[in-house]
């Protein structure tokens, strides 16, 4: 896909620039779309990805720019730990917005405009509470599980127009300096960003008769 527009949408350090990285590597004409644009990131624009119209706004002058994208991520995350009573509903309706109505406004931004030239693969990152609820996460379990709902919806109806919409269910820690400041945990256990990326890759690159829909993703030794 040479030259093709590529969306990190949720591109903050860590995971997000790993993306924007490898696709840029790969052909891709990347860019990412972050609330704050990361030090150093000059591929990344600040977006406000629960703004609808500012949303839209920047999705057209990048399309009109650069065409419709080829390879669309969903990877933006709020993450909400702590006992359901003293969790207010603020914290879930910040984690809602932040994981949930960011994905309504970018598939509703680049999806016409996708079908339209011919398809391409639109992946939604999840993670372990995409799947069960955890201790101490409502927030995030119930947000999580409604992205991943939202996107078989997607699967379903834009499927047959060409759009690939997959979800990737992370399952496990991804390796990054947040999460290594948060977890006492061996780095070797952790899920390695550029491996992520290359699995992504490896997504927008399926024909159409083999197309994976959902595919989980966790380290060795990781229980599951």
């Amino acid at each position: 896909m040479t030259n093709s527009l590529a969306i990190v949408a949720g591109a903050g350090p860590g995971l997000g620039q790993s993306l924007v990285s490898a696709f840029g590597r790969n052909g891709y004409n990347a860019f990412g779309l972050n609330r704050t644009v990361p030090q150093g990131a000059g591929s990344t624009q600040a977006v406000d990805l629960t703004d609808q119209r500012h949303t839209k706004a920047r999705l057209r002058d990048m399309i009109c720019t650069h065409g419709a994208p080829k390879l669309v991520v969903h990877n933006t995350a709020k993450l909400v730990i702590s006992p359901f009573e003293d969790t207010s509903v603020d914290d879930f309706e910040a984690t809602w917005r932040a994981m949930v109505l960011s994905a309504v406004n970018l598939a509703q931004g680049v999806l016409p405009a996708m079908v339209e030239t011919g398809g391409g693969t639109f992946i939604f990152s999840g993670a372990t509470a995409s799947l069960r609820g955890g201790r101490n996460f409502s927030a995030f379990a119930s947000a999580k599980a409604s992205l991943r709902a939202l996107t078989q919806s997607l699967a379903r109806e834009y499927g047959p127009k060409g759009v690939h919409v997959v979800h990737v269910i992370l399952d496990g820690i991804v390796d990054t300096e947040a999460s290594q400041a948060r977890h006492n945990m061996d780095p070797s256990r952790m899920m390695k960003p550029s491996d992520i990326a290359n699995t992504y890759l490896a997504l927008a690159n399926q024909p159409k008769s083999t197309w994976t829909h959902e595919l989980d993703l966790r380290p060795m030794g990781e229980a599951f």
